[in-house]
């Protein structure tokens, strides 16, 4: 069974894009729908943070790859979104259409973008620690878990004061790698609460379908129905993506071969070193 995978927000913008008639068409849609030209990554309207940029290019990029995905013949028989690639999943197991999905991307981000006016949050890339000792300087320095990837791949989040000592925690308990990137709002903690009002009241103004596809989310591994969607957007922007789990229900429920639409092979990589670590 294949498996299309819907990765979160890239951490750069686009080096090369795409010229066919499904990236125009895609292109055309985020002008309308989020003010942003993608050939020259710049706004069209009201200037917003390079965060919520990089946030619409990921939807837009992952829109594509479904599209080309589809012509050549390859269907999904199960979606899996990981952090802000629900939006693009949504569009894919037809539950919204792209416009819609890219619109309602726009739109979360700009919400929790407003965070980020009162306090500077950032993300910390730990790569090496095991969870238990990872939450233990988490707790340390009052930052969050956001991504748990794999066994030893973390995202944390949290305020950047804070993040930054969590990284030199993390380093000298022997992390590979640790290293923080700013960010507009903590995604993924209970500290988006401040913004859950906001985001909830986005969510109301759009009608769900019924997924085409099965959709798996990645907190707790279950299809997601029409009814459940928008509670389970606003629910995501609070709790931690699991990953790791995501993958191996994935492959439990039947799927062997996975197809990561969107900018990057970050889930790729993800699954190679779950796929190591289970052997």
């Amino acid at each position: 069974m294949n498996c299309f995978m819907f990765p979160g927000q890239p951490l750069e913008g686009p080096r090369l894009l795409p010229d066919d008639a499904d990236f125009r068409e895609i292109a055309a849609l985020v002008r309308e729908r989020a003010s942003l030209d993608l050939a020259s990554f710049a706004w069209t309207g009201p200037e917003r943070t390079d965060s919520v940029k990089l946030q619409v290019y990921g939807v837009a990029m992952s829109l594509y790859r479904a599209r080309r995905l589809r012509r050549e013949g390859i269907k999904a028989g199960l979606i899996a979104e990981h952090s802000m690639g629900i939006y693009a999943a949504l569009a894919a197991s037809a539950s919204l259409p792209e416009g819609e999905a890219l619109e309602l991307a726009f739109r979360i981000g700009c919400a929790a973008a407003r965070m980020g006016e009162r306090e500077e949050y950032a993300i910390g890339c730990m790569v090496g620690l095991t969870h238990e000792p990872l939450m233990a300087i988490a707790g340390n320095n009052g930052v969050h878990l956001a991504n748990y990837n794999t066994s030893r791949h973390f995202l944390l989040s949290g305020e950047r004061l804070r993040m930054e000592g969590a990284v030199a925690e993390a380093l000298a308990s022997g992390a590979f790698s640790a290293r923080t990137f700013p960010c507009d709002a903590p995604l993924h903690t209970p500290l988006l609460a401040e913004a859950a009002d906001d985001i909830r009241s986005i969510l109301s103004d759009y009608r769900y379908r019924e997924p085409a596809v099965p959709l798996v989310n990645h907190i707790d591994q279950d299809c997601l129905a029409a009814v459940d969607l928008a509670d389970f957007m606003l629910r995501e922007m609070l709790m931690p993506v699991y990953w790791e789990r995501t993958y191996l229900a994935l492959r439990a429920a039947g799927a062997g071969r996975f197809f990561e639409a969107g900018a990057g092979e970050s889930l790729r990589k993800y699954n190679r070193w779950i796929e190591s670590q289970s052997m």
